[in-house]
């Protein structure tokens, strides 16, 4: 037995319609599911991206609370030849770079905020093998 990847990733929120605009229109994540006042999920390859209000699901009964408090991480891997044109949708989204890493060889990732401050991330494959 193996497990063969992270399917889902929560961050939490706290404008939906603020993070349904900046995860579809900036990255181009395609929405899968949203309820008003208490999520927005987006499709990521193969992988989905759990958007929540932690007000409307700390409490939850059916499912176990979906949470967490402070800043969180995700990086989203990408080729390494749209690194640069991933870098310039950035800029011309207003979107600041936090940080450039240079990992080994030709291999670099930038770190850079969404709108509610969690730190995202755009590496190349290669940077863990």
């Amino acid at each position: 037995m193996s497990i063969q990847f992270i399917k889902e990733v929560c961050l939490n929120v706290s404008d939906l319609e603020r993070t349904r605009a900046f995860y579809k229109n900036v990255l181009g994540f395609s929405v899968i599911s949203q309820v008003d006042q208490r999520h927005v999920f987006f499709r990521v390859g193969k992988q989905v991206l759990l958007c929540f209000n932690p007000e409307a699901t700390k409490n939850e009964k059916v499912l176990p609370p979906h949470f967490a408090t402070g800043r969180q991480h995700v990086a989203f891997e990408i080729a390494v030849e749209e690194y640069e044109p991933w870098k310039q949708t950035l800029a011309e989204a207003g979107i600041a770079i936090l940080h450039e890493q240079h990992w080994k060889e030709n291999l670099y990732s930038c770190y850079f905020h969404d709108p509610d401050g969690h730190v995202l991330e755009f590496v190349p494959p290669g940077i863990w093998e």
